[in-house]
């Protein structure tokens, strides 16, 4: 009875951010997806979507943020944003071709895994966790490396069956030319095996660091899972797993822009993208069934990874938190991609696992940003807090998560684009385009009709407003 009690107070004392020893500190397992939407069965984004894996993590104790929103929509710069906890309009970095190394107010910011380190964890990882850049003749990039104590190379790789680009045979619109012509791709790989993929030896990776390896101090493992950010090349049994006949597409309405006006009283234009999948045969369902494949291909890897932590030693003290860097488009709002500030950009999965603390089948409905992370995980861990934290700690959610916690949060879109989102309400404004936009998710959770003109929203818009910053960093240095 002694030694319950024993460890039930050590415990407590870690959960509630108490000082203890370095030993006594959870580990950490970071996961993050790339392009990642609420495509998830426990996060109801689509009733089609098979991911086994990420439920049954919820079954088990995976508390789900069910109202998660990202502090960007464009991959570099909400990376930048999550691991030095500083929104892009404090540091500059609005686009995926700045480094935040070059960041004049992002350079010297201690990163999520520098602070782990710093204060006694061992930092380790494989996969992307920072936007990858140039770095000079260093034919890998600088993907984050000198963030770690120690880092591996991502391996693994797996080509599509047919060597035209693209492999879909989608046409190209007029004048296109770059990367949408090849990069807006899916088809399946060669041979059939998800085991030779980057994202699955990823995961077996990590599941032999689980098994075989006497961490001397407690570790942080930040694991990058690249899918299903394009191109969507993944094995053709996961293409099998969604008939063609039956995939369901998200509803969307013929003149969804029609209300977003600029300062010249022009609407939003329809995305290029979606405008090819429409121009050249309504290719719709195949594009939808390629992100659904690439969605449970990487369920899959996450069902790797996971088992292999439960079944090792690190089990019952390893703090799990998994998280997608944006969302993405299918359709709605015209558009496939990410980037912009609707729901479908921002709302994305979250998902934490303290041992111990979260229960299982759990949801959370508090409003909570994935910048909140940095913050979080040290109340969690027991460290010191980092001022420089732009984020506030929803550890207290996590103990209570059906507690009251709507404060408005702030998503930035490159210079002078922002959204404020309380749960209920989102307002976005582009201040160089001079649009202003307003929905009520309650009423309207598809964004459809746009309330900024309507004299009854009047105080809901003055409210959100608020929270709008008034000052921006100009743009950082680029590429």
């Amino acid at each position: 009875m002694e030694i319950k009690k024993t460890y039930i107070a050590i415990l407590l004392c870690i959960v509630i951010g108490a000082n203890v020893s370095t030993a006594d500190r959870p580990n950490v397992l970071f996961i993050a997806i790339d392009d990642l939407n609420d495509w998830v069965g426990v996060f109801d984004g689509n009733p089609q979507v098979k991911t086994p894996n990420l439920d049954k993590f919820n079954e088990q104790g995976g508390l789900v943020m069910y109202d998660a929103h990202v502090p960007s929509t464009v991959c570099g710069p909400s990376r930048s944003s999550i691991l030095t906890g500083k929104f892009p309009h404090s540091t500059g970095v609005y686009g995926n071709r700045t480094n935040l190394r070059n960041a004049p107010k992002a350079k010297d910011l201690l990163t999520i895994p520098q602070y782990f380190s710093k204060h006694g964890y061992h930092s380790l990882s494989q996969g992307k966790i920072f936007h990858v850049h140039p770095a000079g003749g260093d034919p890998r990039g600088d993907q984050g490396q000198w963030a770690f104590d120690e880092w591996l190379p991502a391996k693994g790789w797996a080509g599509p069956i047919s060597k035209e680009r693209p492999v879909n045979g989608l046409p190209n619109l007029p004048g296109d030319k770059g990367y949408h012509s090849t990069g807006f791709d899916w088809g399946p790989t060669v041979g059939n095996d998800e085991t030779k993929m980057k994202d699955y030896v990823t995961a077996q990776w990590a599941v032999g660091q689980f098994r075989d390896r006497q961490f001397d101090k407690p570790f942080f493992m930040a694991l990058g899972i690249s899918k299903p950010h394009l191109t969507w090349w993944v094995p053709q049994k996961y293409f099998d797993m969604y008939p063609l006949e039956e995939i369901i597409l998200p509803e969307t309405i013929p003149d969804d822009l029609g209300d977003i006006l600029d300062k010249w009283d022009k609407p939003a234009k329809p995305h290029s993208t979606w405008q090819r999948v429409e121009t050249y045969g309504a290719r719709h369902k195949e594009a939808v069934q390629a992100y659904l494949a690439n969605i449970t291909f990487v369920d899959d890897c996450i069902g790797v990874l996971l088992d292999g932590l439960a079944t090792s030693q690190y089990a019952e003290n390893t703090i799990v938190i998994l998280w997608s860097d944006h969302g993405w488009h299918l359709g709605e709002k015209q558009k496939y991609g990410k980037t912009q500030l609707w729901q479908e950009s921002c709302r994305v999965p979250l998902m934490v696992k303290v041992p111990g603390v979260t229960p299982n089948n759990k949801k959370s409905m508090g409003v909570v940003n994935l910048i909140d992370m940095y913050p979080t995980l040290l109340d969690l861990c027991g460290l010191p807090e980092n001022p420089e934290n732009e984020g506030r700690s929803f550890a207290d959610l996590i103990r209570n998560p059906d507690m009251d916690w709507n404060d408005p949060t702030l998503t930035d879109y490159g210079y002078g684009g922002h959204r404020i989102y309380d749960g209920r309400y989102s307002y976005i404004v582009f201040s160089s385009k001079g649009t202003e936009e307003l929905y009520d998710h309650q009423a309207d959770p598809m964004e459809w009709h746009n309330l900024v003109s309507n004299p009854e929203y009047a105080e809901v818009k003055a409210r959100l407003k608020s929270y709008v910053p008034s000052e921006r960093e100009p743009e950082s240095p680029q590429n």
